[in-house]
C-alpha cells in the first residue's frame, strides 16, 4: 500500500510539474475580486467561530498545496501584514509561486517544495492554514489532516475542501473511461489531452457523459482536461465521510466556507411553510445531517468546502439576538474589510445623494442567497466605518441627526426609537458579515 501511495504521489507531482495550477498569468491580481478575498480573509472564519475581529497583522498563514501561487497572493492581499508560507509537491509550481509574489511586491513570504506529511520539518506553526483543492488528491486523507493539525496553533483555523462525490460523480466515470484507455498510467501530456479531446468531440451530443461534462468553451484549454478528465488521484467524498475524517483526525468542524449556500430551507418553495414533518424535525437535526440532506437533494457544489480547527477552541460568546441594551452600548461596529474600499464608499455616497436603495450584496455576494438592499437613509450610518470601528451610541446619534423627525407624524424621534432602528439595521447586516459586531464587555 505504501508503495502504491508513493507511486500515486509521484504521478501527481509530475502532473503539476508539467502543468502548474492555476495557470493565471504572473501579472494577474485578485484585487477587486471581493468574493474571492472574502473567503481568503482570516477575519471571516475567525468571526464566524468567535464573534471577535482578528487583526491579520503579524499572523502566519500557510498555503498548503500552493500550486502556482495565485491563492497565496490572494491570502497576502486579503490579510495585509501577515506572513505567507507556501508548500507544494511540485518544484515547478513553487518556482512560479515565488516569482508571482515577487512580481507583486510581496516580500514577507517563503515557499518550499514539500509534501503535507512533511510539514513538521519546517519548524513553524500557523494561525491559519489554507489547503484548497488538495485534500481530495491525498492517498490518506486522515493522515493529511493530522499533518495539518500538527502545525496549527491552538486557536488556529484550517480551510480545506473535498470533491463532492455526488456533484462530480460523472467526472469519475469519465476518468474510468480514460484509465481503461491507458491514458493515466503515466503523467498525461499533450498526446493524452488530444486523445480525450478527440473522443469527447466524436461522441453524439445527446450522450450523457458528453452532456454532463463537455464544455465547448474550454475545448482548447489544457487545464480543463488535466483538472477533470485526467486528474491523477482525484477522489470524491460525501458529507458523512468528511465528518468521519475530521473525527478520525481529532478536528472540529466550524462551518462551510459558503455557509449561506448550504441553507436547507432555501431548497423549498416556502421556507417559512415547510411540510409538517420537516418543520418539526429539521430544527433538531445535527449540522452534519442538515448538510448531508442538502447534498442528497441538491448536489450543486463541486467542493465540500469547510473550516475546522482543534476541538473546543472557540471563545464563548453571547448570540447577538440575546444582547441587552448595555451590551449594545459597549459594542464596536466594524465594516468587513472586503467592503471597505473606496469604490464601495463612492457608490454608497451616490445612493445617498440620489436617495436610491444601497444594494450591499452587489459588492459582496458570497454571504447571500438573494440580493440584499438597504434604505439609503439608514445606510448612511455605515459611512463612518470607513474611518474605523464605531460605537453603537455614536451611530445612533448620527441616525438621530439624519432623521430627527418621524416622516409620518412629524414628531421628534426618541433616543430609544433611533436605538432600536440602528440595532435592527446592524443585526440584519451582521447575519451576512457585512458588519462585524465586537462586544467589549
Amino acid at each position: 500500500m505504501e508503495e502504491q501511495n508513493s507511486e500515486l504521489l509521484e504521478k501527481i507531482r509530475h502532473q503539476f510539474d508539467t502543468g502548474p495550477y492555476p495557470r493565471h498569468p504572473i501579472e494577474a491580481s485578485p484585487q477587486g475580486n471581493n468574493n474571492f478575498l472574502f473567503i481568503h480573509n482570516i477575519v471571516t472564519p475567525f468571526y464566524l467561530r468567535n464573534k471577535s475581529v482578528v487583526n491579520p497583522q503579524g499572523k502566519v498563514i500557510l498555503d498548503a498545496g500552493c500550486g502556482s501561487g495565485y491563492k497565496a497572493l490572494a491570502l497576502a492581499a486579503a490579510n495585509p501584514g501577515a506572513k505567507i508560507v507556501g508548500i507544494d509537491l511540485s518544484e515547478e509550481s513553487v518556482k512560479l509561486a515565488r516569482k508571482r509574489l515577487a512580481h507583486h511586491g510581496i516580500e514577507n513570504s517563503e515557499f518550499h517544495c514539500l509534501s503535507i506529511e512533511e510539514l513538521p520539518k519546517l519548524g513553524q506553526t500557523f494561525d491559519y492554514i489554507n489547503c484548497d483543492d488538495v485534500l481530495y488528491l491525498l492517498p490518506d486523507l486522515v493522515l493529511g489532516l493530522q499533518s495539518l493539525k500538527l502545525v496549527l496553533k491552538p486557536q488556529g483555523i484550517i480551510r480545506g475542501n473535498l470533491h463532492s462525490l455526488f456533484q462530480r460523480g460523472v467526472y469519475y466515470r469519465a476518468q474510468d473511461v480514460f484509465k481503461m484507455m491507458g491514458l493515466m498510467e503515466s503523467n498525461p501530456g499533450d498526446m493524452e489531452i488530444a486523445i480525450v479531446q478527440e473522443v469527447m468531440k466524436s461522441l453524439k451530443d445527446d450522450i450523457y457523459l458528453k452532456q454532463t461534462t463537455w464544455k465547448t468553451s474550454r475545448e482548447n484549454d489544457p487545464e480543463f482536461y488535466l483538472a477533470n478528465y485526467l486528474l491523477q488521484g482525484d477522489k470524491g467524498y460525501t458529507i458523512p465521510e468528511l465528518f468521519a475524517s475530521l473525527s478520525a483526525a481529532n478536528l472540529e468542524f466550524i462551518n462551510m466556507v459558503n455557509w449561506r449556500h448550504w441553507d436547507l430551507t432555501e431548497l423549498f418553495q416556502s421556507p417559512d411553510d415547510l411540510p409538517t414533518f420537516l418543520a418539526m424535525s429539521l430544527p433538531g437535526l445535527e449540522i452534519e445531517d442538515q448538510l448531508h440532506l442538502f447534498e442528497l437533494l441538491q448536489p450543486i457544489h463541486r467542493l465540500l468546502d469547510f473550516w475546522c480547527g482543534h476541538p473546543n477552541p472557540a471563545e464563548p460568546f453571547l448570540p447577538v439576538e440575546e444582547w441587552t441594551e448595555s451590551d449594545w452600548d459597549t459594542t464596536r461596529v466594524h465594516l468587513h474589510p472586503q467592503l471597505k474600499t473606496a469604490q464601495v464608499k463612492e457608490n454608497l455616497i451616490d445612493c445617498i445623494g440620489y436617495q436610491r436603495p444601497f444594494e450591499v450584496s452587489r459588492y459582496l455576494s458570497a454571504p447571500t442567497v438573494i440580493p440584499l438592499k438597504v434604505g439609503s437613509g439608514i445606510a448612511s450610518c455605515l459611512l463612518p466605518l470607513w474611518e474605523g470601528p464605531q460605537s453603537v451610541p455614536s451611530l445612533v446619534e448620527r441616525w438621530l441627526k439624519i432623521r430627527p423627525l418621524n416622516p409620518v407624524t412629524l414628531e421628534p424621534v426618541s433616543q430609544n426609537q433611533a436605538f432600536q432602528e440602528v440595532v435592527g439595521f446592524l443585526s440584519n447586516l451582521e447575519v451576512f458579515l457585512y458588519v462585524l459586531l465586537e462586544r467589549l464587555a
